[in-house]
């Protein structure tokens, strides 16, 4: 992808969130870090040109997909252009002086709360509280000055903002991976391994989505994922999000889109782009 020499990315939470760390790990130094207060303001910012990138979470590897983050692809006229899959190491933060016996609070995201149940259920006397962000968490606890209190999140977290590790790698399994999608108001073709997302909504009649996957099953189209999220205002109609292998500009898969297309109600091209590796 052709960069400029510095980038403005925008992300959710406070400064050391995940998504800031992958954001990182797809652009380099050249990342200029704006951190918002919420996925739409990520997507709004990126629309309105006031970041030149956005980076969201869209599926973790344990606890699946982060359906408020389809819908909003779904809403605003974006573009995913990479992808980063991220280990998440989770660890529980606390001020300086503050002992593990001291813990009366543990304070996180919904998502990371449940990435650490095993060692949570463990704990005795402690109240869970969800929050809106893990970093936001240690910003919190570090803020306050609390002291019985920690938090759930990542190293860099716990680094930025002068917190001590209480307990390391507490989530419940070593292969725990989020998935960040990179968003750009211009649409870019990735041209080296490539998949494609798009959404789609069938028509109401019987075979219909067995239909529309087969355009690609005949051409030997390995399909990534599928996903599907209820259509507003009609019950029990549903919008398909779907990413598989090849660029939209390939002439296999442009001849699979426009047969998709005459058997659909709608159709939103998400974009072509590298598929992310693994990152430790």
């Amino acid at each position: 992808m052709d960069l400029k020499l510095k980038v403005k990315v925008g992300f959710q939470g406070e400064r050391g969130a995940f998504s800031e760390q992958a954001g990182y790990a797809f652009f380099g130094n050249k990342m200029i870090p704006v951190a918002l207060h919420s996925f739409e303001d990520v997507f709004k910012s990126v629309k309105k040109g006031e970041v030149d990138y956005g980076v969201i979470p869209i599926e973790n590897s344990l606890y699946g997909s982060i359906h408020q983050n389809y819908d909003l692809l779904q809403k605003y006229n974006v573009y995913i252009v990479g992808e980063v899959k991220l280990r998440i190491k989770h660890y529980l933060l606390a001020n300086y002086g503050v002992k593990l016996s001291d813990v009366k609070k543990i304070y996180s995201h919904p998502q990371a709360i449940s990435q650490c149940e095993g060692f949570l259920k463990k704990l005795r006397d402690v109240e869970i509280i969800p929050t809106y962000d893990t970093a936001g968490s240690a910003k919190m606890i570090k803020e306050n000055k609390i002291l019985d209190g920690a938090a759930i999140a990542g190293k860099q977290v716990g680094i930025y903002y002068g917190l001590k590790i209480l307990k390391s790698g507490i989530e419940n399994h070593r292969k725990n991976f989020t998935r960040f999608l990179v968003l750009s108001k211009e649409k870019i073709i990735a041209r080296r391994n490539p998949k494609t997302s798009i959404i789609f909504t069938t028509k109401n009649i019987p075979g219909a989505l067995f239909s529309a996957l087969s355009v690609f099953a005949y051409r030997y189209i390995n399909l990534l994922k599928i996903e599907s999220r209820p259509i507003i205002g009609q019950p029990w109609r549903y919008m398909f999000y779907l990413d598989f292998e090849g660029s939209i500009e390939d002439k296999l898969c442009a001849d699979a889109i426009k047969e998709l297309k005459k058997m659909t109600q709608y159709y939103k091209f998400l974009g072509t782009y590298e598929k992310g590796r693994e990152i430790e």
